[in-house]
């Protein structure tokens, strides 16, 4: 039986632990909410321009661009975003799940990695995965420079030819509490999905519709990584806020019992001593 000083000391411990963990909720929930406001202002942006390719692309018969040619998914780059840091439930560990399942879906063809987070980048390197492109400690200053680094290497890889497809995984932010894994298909860009998303509206147009097209493609595909990176911090801080209350909750409830145990033995140590005393002046 552990003697009042251990536990004491245990105690002391717990306590420590659950003012830190404390202390890390409250900084999530102050960060979240300045990436909630950035997610939430990301995602008009990026629909509208989807709108003005949309309608950029409907006069135009024969639409040429790199960005828009389809080929057999032979070769594929998968671009993983995670966190460059732990502490954050199941959020590195569901990233890197769908990850992982998507290249034993696709283990018939050529599949290549990009990390964005070093989470995802430590994970695959220690498994000897091949890794063409990282990009680690992105997430403690974010921003737009960070989307345009990554969209720069997958549209150079896309446009020489060096890969089929472009496939994006990262948590998509639904509330403080949920978020979501998402899969999706960043390159080649469907022309039909472009159309389908904007209403037919007549523009009148200063620059030819083909030159205004090859500016706003890969402009499109900047907007499309920034948007998964916002909503990745934003997940993230909402996964570590919730895992943090939880460990604090927890660490509370532990310190219940350990007092609880802490009295019972000094009880059990006075009562002790009580019968020790009592019986000794019964023997005289």
């Amino acid at each position: 039986m552990p003697s009042l000083l251990d536990i004491r000391r245990r105690i002391r411990s717990v306590k420590n632990t659950q003012q830190l963990t404390k202390a890390m909720k409250t900084v999530s929930a102050a960060k979240l909410r300045r990436s909630q406001d950035r997610v939430f202002s990301a995602r008009p942006y990026a629909e509208q321009l989807k709108r003005v390719l949309g309608n950029l692309a409907s006069p135009i018969e024969n639409v040429v661009h790199p960005l828009l040619e389809v080929r057999p998914e032979e070769r594929i780059l998968l671009v993983v975003v995670t966190a460059d840091r732990g502490l954050c439930g199941a959020f590195n560990s569901n990233i890197v799940r769908a990850a992982s399942s998507f290249l034993r879906e696709h283990a018939s063809q050529s599949t290549a990695l990009a990390t964005a987070g070093r989470k995802g980048r430590d994970f695959f390197r220690r498994r000897g995965i091949p890794i063409r492109a990282e990009f680690v400690n992105i997430f403690s200053k974010l921003d737009y420079g960070h989307a345009r680094d990554i969209s720069e290497t997958v549209v150079q890889a896309y446009s020489h030819a060096e890969t089929d497809a472009v496939y994006i995984v990262y948590n998509e932010f639904k509330s403080v509490i949920q978020q979501r894994v998402v899969v999706e298909k960043v390159l080649p860009l469907s022309r039909t999905e472009l159309e389908q998303t904007a209403p037919p509206v007549d523009y009148i147009f200063e620059q030819p519709p083909q030159e205004i097209f090859d500016r706003l493609l890969p402009r499109y595909v900047e907007v499309q990584m920034y948007r998964a990176l916002l909503e990745s911090a934003a997940s993230e801080h909402g996964a570590r806020m919730a895992s943090m209350d939880t460990a604090s909750r927890n660490a509370g409830e532990m310190i219940d019992m350990l007092t609880l145990n802490m009295n019972r033995i000094r009880q059990a140590a006075i009562t002790k001593e009580i019968i020790e005393v009592v019986s000794g002046a019964g023997a005289l």
